[in-house]
């Protein structure tokens, strides 16, 4: 679909000004011959209106911590303070509760990640933390680079003139830390970590230490937690039990919950207890330095009736970050009900924390308690039985949303050792959609764990089942790493169809990054396995396939002989639905060839053999194409039906993407008939979705709204 361009013939002595505010690359010239072309530009576009992100978690009753909040006041003139301490000492809290304090200073808001620097199951990486405040900044999932060094870019050039609060939990290494950190001097970083983080002070950070609680202090938070006057009525047994636990706020607490759960308890039973256990901390060495932890996680474990103590074992098992009810009781092969009832023993404990959507999580030191009684308790072969229950889960879970998201799929095909007797269920498509979403670290976390206990075959499978989310939602950068690790999963598994699955996924996976040559290589790859097999309909898909990549790099002859091959072999099969994707695809490079009446006519019959499927994303598509090929042919009002007919259904499914190709589409052909005042009501509209999802056309859709408000625009 062509744009109009302002008027030209300016004069020879016009100077090349720019002003005003702009959103990633320009180019200036005076004279150009000749095309021009420019390749992967991707400004980042302003966030959409809206509130600011707010993502600091609820604070919790700081005690004895006043010296230290005015201490991060003072610091925060460096602009990065990092808060390090021993494990339990109240790291988190103290930043979390300074945040909540300080947050109406940041009016662009506030941004949180745990970046699970000394978690069990490994680090976050900065590339998918970065994805995650671009999305939380208002950048759409579909335009977040892969590229470490891209998405870095884009957020340093939406935040470089903002005044936020970031809060970076948990950190390993400075590594893990200097992309995150906002490059504006009105913004602040606090940094929580094990260690100092020397790389992290070499550039000018200040360091709090934060130290374990004093007497008086600790005294004072057992007595809040336990809620009673157990404390005035055994001073010197208090005292003891707070030396026992080292003043460490999370040992403390948990001594603390255990008590308040036995009001019948004198502290002297608890102390006596606590001695005894010590004996014994050689079975649970975490850190050298946080000897008081384990004995008081000990105790609160031997409290807990054999079905909760089991839960906890079996769900330090767990590699991912929350989890729910259903796979705590497909993996501890428990009902739903009574999983819910011993996860709620197991909060009430101070053993889980509660979080959002019903899930539940760890404190990474119960996490790794809990994990490490599991391989005292539970035999290998059960271990690896409760594993690859996890895993089972995930994958029947997955391809049930998969397929209520894109019931046209028949490939799916999950092999399960232990089907789940419930798997997640769904209302309809946005929920299930919204599942996958909101499990994708999750899946990601199930997948590295399948390949490393070499269940190959169940990690590529998750991969293929996760696949709606990346159509309709991007999330690339986590895509690009789960197809490449399912990949390698499905070459060792010896599986050849899994593996041309999979290449054909990279293949469309660096499509939308914009890299077609890297395409092809994965399609062809694919099509010579597809072709040794003897599939014909995965024969026809991979030469469609090979023909979107000639088409996106600019060959148009190869890829109508390709597309043309394609269709043949899907018509021979009798295959409706993909025949008439292909006569789509057919039809559009026809036209951009010039062949608008054979465009045309296969852009029809598409339509046709569409209508009969459930398929209403490819139905808008076609439409929108006959609009282009009858505005090239020069029919305009059969253009604007079929593209208002387009923009309704792009509506309809909730597809932002669609909706700005249609308007501006329509924008275009309002201007070629001559009514200014419709095509500026269609690129305004346009332009409002082009900024929440964070596109690139942005700027040129602005350039055409500044012109069509010039006195002599058409």
């Amino acid at each position: 679909m062509s744009t109009p361009a302002p008027p030209s013939g300016q004069d020879a002595r016009t100077r090349n000004e720019l002003g005003g505010t702009v959103y990633g690359p320009s180019i200036m010239a005076r004279d150009i011959r000749g095309d021009v072309h420019v390749h992967n530009l991707t400004p980042p576009a302003p966030p959409p209106p809206g509130l600011p992100p707010s993502q600091l978690p609820q604070p919790v009753q700081l005690t004895g911590r006043t010296r230290d909040l005015e201490k991060m006041a003072t610091a925060r003139a460096s602009r990065v303070i990092v808060v390090t301490g021993q494990p339990g000492v109240g790291k988190t809290s103290l930043a979390i509760q300074w945040g909540h304090q300080v947050r109406g200073d940041f009016p662009d808001g506030v941004l949180y990640a745990d970046l699970h620097g000394y978690a069990p199951d490994g680090p976050a990486s900065p590339a998918e933390e970065l994805a995650r405040f671009l999305r939380a900044l208002g950048v759409g999932p579909q335009h977040v680079p892969a590229d470490l060094a891209e998405l870095t870019a884009m957020y340093r050039s939406l935040t470089v003139d903002r005044r936020m609060l970031v809060v970076l939990d948990d950190a390993l290494t400075a590594a893990q830390v200097i992309p995150l950190l906002p490059p504006s001097p009105a913004s602040v970083a606090v940094v929580t970590s094990r260690s100092r983080l020397g790389g992290l002070v070499a550039r000018g950070a200040r360091v709090i230490q934060l130290d374990r609680l004093d007497d008086d202090a600790a005294l004072e938070l057992l007595a809040r937690t336990l809620g009673d006057d157990r404390v005035l009525a055994e001073p010197y047994a208090a005292r003891e039990l707070v030396e026992l636990c080292a003043r460490v706020p999370l040992a403390l607490c948990v001594a603390g919950a255990r008590l308040a759960a036995r009001a019948r308890w004198p502290i002297s039973e608890l102390v006596h207890a606590l001695t005894h256990e010590r004996r014994r901390l050689a079975a649970l060495a975490l850190e050298d330095d946080d000897m008081a932890v384990r004995p008081a996680l000990d105790v609160s474990y031997q409290a807990l009736a054999p079905g909760a103590a089991r839960m906890y074992r079996v769900m330090g098992l767990f590699t991912g970050v929350r989890f729910d009810s259903g796979i705590a009781a497909c993996a501890a092969t428990v009902a739903p009900a009574e999983a819910k009832r011993l996860l709620s023993v197991l909060t009430n404990a101070n053993l889980l924390d509660d979080a959002a959507n019903g899930q539940y999580q760890f404190h990474d030191l119960t996490k790794v308690h809990a994990r490490e009684l599991a391989e005292q308790h539970e035999s290998e072969a059960d271990r690896a039985v409760i594993v690859r229950r996890m895993l089972d889960w995930f994958l029947a879970s997955a391809g049930a949303a998969s397929g209520v998201v894109t019931p046209y799929r028949s490939d799916l095909n999950p092999q399960l050792r232990y089907a789940p007797g419930e798997p997640a269920r769904f209302a309809g498509p946005g929920a299930a959609l919204d599942w996958l979403d909101r499990e994708l670290p999750n899946v990601m976390a199930a997948a590295r764990l399948a390949v490393s206990q070499g269940h190959h075959t169940a990690a590529w499978q998750i991969s293929d089942a996760m696949w709606p989310l990346f159509l309709y939602r991007g999330h690339y950068t986590e895509r690009l790493e789960l197809d490449e690790l399912a990949l390698t999963a499905a070459r060792a598994a010896g599986d050849a169809a899994g593996e041309a699955k999979m290449l054909n996924r990279l293949g469309l996976a660096v499509m939308d990054l914009g890299q077609p040559e890297r395409a092809q290589d994965y399609y062809g790859q694919a099509l010579a396995i597809w072709e040794r097999l003897g599939d014909a309909n995965r024969i026809a898909g991979g030469l469609r396939r090979l023909g979107l990549a000639a088409a996106a790099g600019d060959r148009p002859a190869d890829a109508i002989e390709l597309f043309a091959r394609a269709l043949d072999g899907y018509t021979r099969l009798g295959a409706t639905r993909q025949a008439a994707l292909t006569l789509s695809d057919l039809g559009d490079m026809l036209a951009r060839a010039g062949r608008l009446a054979e465009a045309i006519a296969r852009l029809t019959e598409a339509g046709d053999l569409l209508a009969t499927e459930v398929d209403p994303y490819n139905q808008a598509r076609t439409l929108y194409r006959l609009g282009e090929v009858h505005e090239q042919a020069g029919d305009l009002d059969a253009a604007a039906g079929y593209l208002q007919r387009a923009l309704y259904s792009m509506r309809d499914i909730g597809s932002l993407k669609g909706q700005a190709d249609a308007l501006l589409a329509l924008g275009g052909l309002a201007v070629r008939a001559g009514r200014p005042g419709e095509a500026r009501d269609r690129y305004a509209d346009a332009r409002q979705i082009l900024i929440s999802v964070g596109s690139p056309r942005l700027a040129e859709v602005t350039g055409i709204l500044t012109w069509l408000d010039q006195p002599d625009a058409p």
